[in-house]
């Protein structure tokens, strides 16, 4: 996380979020603060909860993992509070997102134009959903795919690599990371043709590389078109 959202984090009074991120703050927050747990897609309750306890005067985070910009709380938040023209001050504290979480660990796979698609159609129609999938192929962009895969929802994924063979060599680099940056991270490095073999889960995030990413060393590279 960014030193501000871990310096914020220890000042408020209230911290709220689903129970899985809640726990990941354990050694972060003090008994002296409140602590709501909040089950998932509870999303709007939970949104509604800050606000109402705001509103009592008392300074609330509200947690999102990774960046709360990125398929997080902020919009939700920021929606309601115009929704309902609330005099509210909102400050959203950027975090690191797990597409560059991920990246990081696999080297430097996002060094050109790339794309990020979550793969849940929760709140997306899958129609959608393969549409942007088309054309971020199509367009040669590094891809990062969230939510990837759940005990549900395991076509999904399936679709994606058929989409992508469609556009791309079977031989590309993929790079799978499994709770990167949470500790007991697991990294692979594999092909989009054999993507599917390893092991992918809510947990993972995937980056397909695009026509010119490489793998050297066990990293995953690419160029940035510089002169080397």
């Amino acid at each position: 996380m960014s030193l501000r959202a871990y310096r914020l984090l220890q000042e408020v009074d209230v911290v709220i979020g689903y129970k899985t991120y809640i726990k990941l703050l354990d050694e972060l927050v003090s008994e002296e603060q409140e602590v709501i747990e909040s089950p998932m897609t509870k999303e709007i309750d939970r949104a509604n909860k800050v606000i109402e306890i705001a509103q009592t005067g008392k300074s609330i985070a509200i947690v999102s993992s990774g960046d709360p910009g990125v398929y997080g709380m902020a919009g939700l938040i920021l929606e309601v509070v115009q929704e309902e023209e609330i005099d509210l001050p909102v400050e959203v504290v950027p975090g690191i997102t797990a597409a560059n979480a991920a990246a990081s660990s696999l080297g430097a796979p996002l060094m050109h134009d790339y794309a990020v698609v979550s793969l849940s159609d929760l709140l997306t129609p899958w129609e959608v959903i393969k549409d942007r999938l088309t054309k971020a192929a199509q367009a040669d962009f590094i891809v990062a795919l969230y939510n990837p895969k759940s005990k549900q929802r395991t076509e999904q994924i399936e679709i994606a690599q058929q989409i992508f063979l469609e556009h791309r060599d079977g031989s590309t680099p993929v790079g799978i990371v499994r709770k990167a940056k949470r500790g007991n991270e697991r990294v692979v490095i594999t092909t989009l043709a054999e993507m599917l073999e390893k092991d992918i889960d809510m947990l993972t995030t995937v980056i397909i590389g695009n026509s010119e990413t490489f793998t050297a060393d066990d990293l995953m590279i690419t160029p940035r078109g510089y002169n080397v």
